[in-house]
């Protein structure tokens, strides 16, 4: 009797239903647009204050976390090639309510990045055209999004590449014309300070900044939701976060490195919050001139509210049809339009969902600094999960002896991801319990209902 294919879903008792058309340089693509290659320029400020003065090295510190993590997320694509990321990871690697929770913890990131980043640009947008307030820039910015991601994934594929390339010239114009301002003299800092600071190193600012700095990595895991409907094999898949994690790491550093050398009125950066939200654009206006400063603050607004949020929405559209489709949430969220083959109904709840804090975020002091601190902790739990999974599942019950790839890798991972959301935000560490609070209430809903998580049966 003929067997089902070893990477396709019916193996795991699902139909496919979205249309398998991306490639490796389509998923890299995906990966570096939605880490956003130029997305310090946004949050310059704070990961310079969080790190007195060493960009680069937070962001260092950060790579080495997410590259452990990354590992992790290659080895059980490869064991379980379906879409929903960590939720089903976890759920085939441990058990089916570890996935839940796992799914619950990341839903805290993969659902409010949208907002955040819709605010962020619709911010930005409003300072350069007024006459739209912010609430109008988020309303537009969520309606095209949603229409290009209803359209299929192969339309969001071609946009992510016009984007990507955008934002790879602006990068590029910015080192040049940096690089040129340091030669010229216009160093504020010793050469190797934005590494290490004898003055002020110290593990706690390291890993509290690198807390921070990990905002920008976010978004090499959202390949893993196109699992579905990625054409090559699933240890492809896993190569492509890699290889995306890799490359926007350097580009981090690189950019970070010069900025940080550039930065006058550093002190200024540390107290005063106005001087903190527009240190880059500064930096860039004493590097090259007002044009440059225009150029990199447009560009930040277009990547993340656009770019960067278009791929967002389709992430997370993924990760509730997943668990839809499981009945972990409402099974509507795993309808799939028959024309476009994408879940449309998740789509759309994604956009109202970010419509709605967005907005209600704008009303908020401190509605930006909140999300970054809750997205970032939705991940950094999910990610610690991840890591137990293959544990579980390739040492415990596959017997690997591979074990730097099933064990130390993770172990690592695990151990520095520990130590960047012990030194993390303390709102965000009592926000994000309460969240997970919730998700332990629903489980135990669930089972006094009768509804127990459970997986299809893999087929052999």
């Amino acid at each position: 009797m003929m067997t089902t294919p070893p990477e396709t879903v019916e193996r795991f008792g699902y139909r496919q239903e979205l249309q398998r058309s991306l490639g490796f340089a389509d998923l890299l693509i995906y990966g570096l647009i939605f880490m956003v290659p130029i997305a310090p320029f946004g949050i310059f400020g704070d990961v310079f204050r969080a790190s007195h003065g060493m960009v680069a090295l937070a962001y260092l510190v950060g790579l080495v976390a997410m590259a452990f993590t990354a590992l992790s997320y290659a080895q059980m694509a490869r064991a379980f090639p379906m879409a929903g990321s960590v939720y089903t990871y976890a759920g085939r690697g441990i058990a089916a309510p570890v996935g839940f929770m796992a799914g619950w913890a990341i839903l805290l990131d993969y659902i409010l990045v949208p907002s955040l980043l819709y605010l962020i640009a619709s911010a930005a947008m409003a300072s350069f055209v007024p006459a739209i307030p912010i609430w109008g820039w988020l309303i537009i910015f969520v309606l095209l999004n949603t229409v290009v991601n209803y359209l299929g994934i192969q339309m969001t594929a071609r946009v992510t590449k016009i984007m990507l390339i955008a934002e790879l010239a602006v990068l590029a114009v910015f080192l040049v014309v940096g690089v040129m301002a340091l030669a010229s003299g216009k160093s504020q800092a010793e050469t190797l300070s934005p590494v290490f600071d004898p003055n002020t190193f110290s593990w706690t600012v390291v890993f509290g900044a690198a807390s921070v700095a990990v905002l920008s990595f976010l978004g090499f895991d959202g390949i893993s939701t196109l699992a579905e409907e990625n054409r090559e094999s699933a240890a492809r898949l896993g190569r492509s976060m890699v290889a995306a994690l890799a490359l926007v790491g350097v580009l981090f550093i690189a950019q970070t490195w010069v900025a940080a050398l550039l930065t006058q009125n550093r002190a200024a950066v540390m107290t005063d919050d106005d001087v903190k939200n527009n240190a880059f654009y500064a930096l860039a206006e004493f590097a090259g001139g007002p044009w440059l400063a225009i150029l990199t603050a447009v560009a930040t607004a277009v990547a993340w509210g656009f770019a960067n949020s278009l791929v967002a929405q389709a992430a997370t559209s993924r990760l509730l049809f997943a668990m839809g489709r499981d009945r972990q949430l409402p099974s509507f969220l795993a309808k799939v339009d028959p024309r476009h083959k994408v879940p449309v109904n998740a789509t759309l709840v994604v956009a109202l969902i970010s419509l709605g804090v967005g907005l209600w975020m704008n009303t908020l002091d401190d509605g930006v600094s909140l999300l970054v601190s809750l997205v970032n902790f939705g991940a950094m739990t999910a990610f610690l999960l991840l890591h137990v999974a293959v544990v579980v599942h390739f040492v415990v019950r596959q017997r690997s002896r591979d074990l730097l790839a099933h064990l130390v890798a993770p172990a690592i991972g695990f151990a520095v991801l520990v130590f960047v959301v012990i030194n993390a935000n303390v709102a965000a560490q009592v926000l994000g319990f309460i969240w997970l609070g919730i998700g332990l209430v629903v489980l135990g809903v669930s089972y006094l209902l009768g509804r127990r998580p459970s997986l299809p049966q893999e087929v052999s």
